[in-house]
């Protein structure tokens, strides 16, 4: 099988300017519509995606990735309504001229096309897809790898700029439709499916990757592996010495839960283990 020829480009370096980034996550407040709104403005919801992403930028962080985390439960892709990616574009656009920072986009549950338009109107650089290929049973049911339609989206809108970020074996998902296929095979899949970056994660959100499946999925790519779950400073050091990057959010926020705010002191201590993991490369 050929290699895709995205394998030839080093997404992180290229949008980081690093070789390992440390990529901290913007948990939105629920937007209008979903069943956690709390019925504050939209000014004050963009306030507080704001705080947040200047949280993580006076602590030292290489990227931002905003999610409408606050949503749950999550509708499926097709039933994601416009409003969402209406919100999540002002928010974006407010979070990138608060930080400057390379900044990305996750629409959940696994909606790749809204997630594009959002990068697209608002600058972002790339977005993270759950379920890039292959389909697998998730909390909000099945979910189809959407790759071939976001593709043609991407070039539709002339935003191939906009760089894929994909997970391997993905969280908050069974596998037993995918039982029969590797996770070296579902890897390659990304690969294969033009991703740029592949992540490997845990079972779920705050769930760390074991060193085995990390050692799995990078060694069945050519691609960049960052980490996507579960990443604490106790354990980074273990984790961003073999990948490439990690995607943080829970373990820098108040008391480590994540609907709570980002700590800079959290974001600084967290970026000098780090800086010494890189030095140490």
């Amino acid at each position: 099988m050929a290699i895709s020829s995205n394998a030839e480009t080093d997404h992180i370096r290229k949008l980081f300017n690093v070789e390992k980034a440390v990529i901290g996550v913007v948990h939105c407040p629920a937007f209008p519509g979903a069943p956690r709104y709390d019925g504050r403005s939209v000014d004050d919801l963009i306030e507080a995606a704001c705080a947040d992403a200047r949280a993580y930028r006076d602590g030292g962080v290489d990227g931002l990735i905003v999610e409408n985390h606050g949503d749950v439960p999550f509708l499926r892709p097709g039933d994601i309504g416009p409003e969402t990616t209406a919100f999540m574009t002002a928010a974006t656009r407010a979070v990138i001229a608060e930080t400057g920072l390379p900044t990305g986009i996750n629409i959940l549950a696994n909606a790749p096309i809204p997630a594009l338009a959002t990068a697209a109107a608002s600058k972002a650089c790339f977005v993270r897809v759950n379920q890039w290929a292959n389909a697998y049973v998730a909390n909000e049911g099945l979910l189809d790898g959407e790759a071939a339609l976001a593709l043609r989206y991407r070039r539709q809108i002339a935003a191939e700029g906009v760089a894929i970020f994909a997970d391997s074996h993905v969280k908050h998902g069974a596998h037993a439709i995918t039982s029969d296929r590797s996770i070296e095979e579902l890897t390659r899949d990304l690969e294969f499916f033009d991703a740029d970056v592949v992540i490997a994660t845990g079972q779920r959100t705050g769930d760390a990757v074991t060193d085995e499946e990390l050692s799995t999925v990078s060694g069945a790519t050519g691609l960049p592996v960052i980490v996507g779950s579960g990443v604490t400073p106790e354990n980074l050091p273990r984790i961003l010495g073999g990948s490439r990057g990690v995607i943080v959010g829970s373990s820098l926020k108040r008391d480590g839960v994540w609907w709570n705010e980002v700590e800079t002191d959290r974001v600084r201590a967290f970026m000098q283990v780090a800086r010494d993991v890189r030095e140490a490369a």
